[in-house]
């Protein structure tokens, strides 16, 4: 009789998808006789378990799902490394408050200064509580468009687009597109403007984004609804990997 309890309650906890509730409910059920806790006190229990559980797979995921290209974390990052401006403004942009004030964030300077390293760290922390984050790069985010539109699909890639807590957009100005692309690029942007918060990294200035759309108007536009009540952050300095070099020579 006890075997067959114990089958039923694994066989129903699976198909309540219950697995912490299946792998505890014996260790809890010797800890509640031991300390005379009441049914109530050992389910509530249980249940907690199974919630507190949930929340860390759920949020593992949202990691798995951002697709970010490597893990990298805000106390990995070396402060006193950083631009002078990123360095300053740290403090409150990890506080994550843009997102919910559906602000931008464009981070622009030369290459090796941390950029998409604080823009990852801060799409992990946006993960970690509870939010809805996807790490794209710019070129990337292109062949997606254009692919879903010739597939005819582009407004359910815009359907998710727009419903993403944050959107990091990497690597913005490494490589020119032409006007379609880059009409396309502009409304889709557009979509979270004012409402969703979307970081960009580049490494020219908005004075060079002409370099990229290849059109002053579109540029101008573009550079307007990006930087609308956004979070401007001056990444310029020596990059990480020349400082890194000298070290090396040096020993």
């Amino acid at each position: 009789m006890k075997k067959n309890t114990h089958d039923q309650i694994d066989f129903y906890s699976r198909q309540l998808r219950l697995p912490s509730f299946r792998k505890s409910y014996l260790e809890y059920a010797q800890k509640a006789a031991q300390e005379k806790q009441s049914h109530e006190a050992y389910l509530l229990q249980l249940m907690i378990l199974e919630q507190e559980q949930r929340t860390v797979r759920r949020k593992k995921q949202r990691i798995r799902r951002a697709e970010f290209p490597a893990q990298k974390l805000l106390q990995d990052l070396l402060t006193e490394e950083l631009p002078t401006d990123a360095a300053d403004k740290l403090p409150a942009l990890e506080r994550l408050d843009f997102i919910k004030e559906g602000q931008n964030i464009i981070l622009a300077g030369n290459p090796g200064t941390g950029k998409t390293h604080l823009a990852i760290a801060l799409g992990i922390k946006a993960c970690l509580q509870d939010l809805n984050v996807l790490f794209t790069t710019v070129p990337r985010l292109i062949t997606q468009i254009l692919e879903s539109r010739s597939d005819k699909t582009l407004r359910q890639l815009e359907n998710r687009f727009e419903k993403y807590d944050l959107i990091i957009c990497d690597e913005f100005g490494y490589v020119s597109f032409d006007k379609q692309a880059a009409e396309l690029l502009f409304t889709h942007l557009s979509l979270r403007a004012g409402r969703k918060s979307t970081i960009i990294t580049t490494n020219l200035g908005f004075d060079r984004w002409t370099e990229i759309f290849g059109d002053a108007v579109l540029t101008a536009a573009m550079v307007d609804r990006l930087t609308h009540k956004a979070i401007i952050v001056n990444m310029n300095g020596q990059s990480f990997r020349v400082k890194e070099s000298k070290k090396l020579a040096t020993l």
